[in-house]
């Protein structure tokens, strides 16, 4: 028999049905994210500050985000300024924090790797 293989984050799509996540269980996917990410005290909402040399790279930022958010049907809340945007993430119709979140926060993570 074959050992089941755990799909990544970043490779997973967004459900449309999906439940609010137990604290534990989100606080393992934070593990699976990267370390710039943090839980809001209520376990609500995941968010992270993302910094850029000027405002061209923020907006590019942003767009590529909202391709994203736009194929996954899931969108965050966001703070833009000129070198700056600040991502917020959470289920709305959950409640709180779902799987959609972490899937989400993984594939933007993504965009900015290459500049780490």
């Amino acid at each position: 028999m074959k050992a089941a293989v755990k799909t990544a984050l970043h490779e997973r799509q967004c459900q449309h049905k999906t439940s609010r996540l137990d604290n534990d269980t989100a606080q393992e996917l934070m593990r699976s994210i990267d370390a710039g990410w943090s839980m809001s005290d209520d376990g609500e909402e995941i968010r992270r500050n993302f910094r850029f040399k000027n405002y061209y790279q923020t907006i590019a930022f942003v767009n590529a985000l909202a391709w994203v958010s736009h194929q996954q049907d899931h969108h965050p809340d966001l703070e833009v300024g000129y070198n700056r945007c600040v991502v917020h993430y959470s289920t709305h119709s959950v409640g709180g924090l779902s799987e959609n979140d972490f899937i989400c926060a993984a594939r933007i993570d993504l965009l900015v790797s290459a500049d780490s």
